[in-house]
């Protein structure tokens, strides 16, 4: 398991070298605001010392091989060949290039790896999913709505419930949200 978080340690660190060499001071661009005709309902975080339940995993469906993002998808701009989003709930993080994905949570029921609860979680464009320890450090997320986005041949579905990732050319990717993580 030393070798996942100095992985992930890697690929922070490689990241993050990138992003000082292009380094600028603003951040150009964000998400426009969804244009359809379906409405979504907006949730606010708890308040102390009031409970609430963890969003349930919106059930995995199939997706086929080589399918394009849909035409309605936003595309993000990479920065150094990444791009950095963070969900509207403000409770996930991610990274993406064009061969994974890996994203940092508030998850309720993370697994164990080495006797520590897991941070974060990181899926490949084959389908391989990895849960890890560390964390993304100070990246520059541009904040997502709830609405399809398209980025380095992933697709980007953000939905209140979970934010589902699948890569264009293999259909497999990640479903993820606070309850968990799931690969497909």
């Amino acid at each position: 398991m030393k070798h996942t978080r100095l992985t992930f340690a890697a690929a922070v660190t490689t990241a993050a070298a990138a992003l000082l060499a292009g380094c600028d001071s603003s951040t150009g661009g964000k998400p426009a605001p969804a244009t359809s005709s379906t409405s979504t309902t907006s949730s606010t975080s708890g308040t102390p010392g009031t409970t609430t339940t963890a969003p349930r995993m919106t059930p995995i469906t199939p997706t086929q091989k080589g399918v394009a993002a849909p035409p309605q998808a936003q595309v993000l701009a990479p920065q150094n060949g990444y791009v950095f989003i963070t969900t509207k709930s403000g409770k996930t993080r991610c990274q993406l290039n064009s061969t994974r994905v890996g994203c940092e949570s508030e998850f309720v029921n993370a697994p164990q790896i080495d006797g520590e609860t897991a941070s974060g979680v990181q899926v490949t464009n084959d389908g391989k999913l990895t849960w890890v320890l560390g964390n993304l450090g100070a990246i520059p997320t541009v904040p997502i709505e709830y609405r399809t986005y398209s980025a380095l041949g992933w697709t980007i579905a953000a939905t209140e419930a979970n934010t589902r990732f699948t890569n264009q050319s293999s259909g497999h990717g990640m479903v993820i949200s606070t309850a968990g993580a799931e690969v497909f």
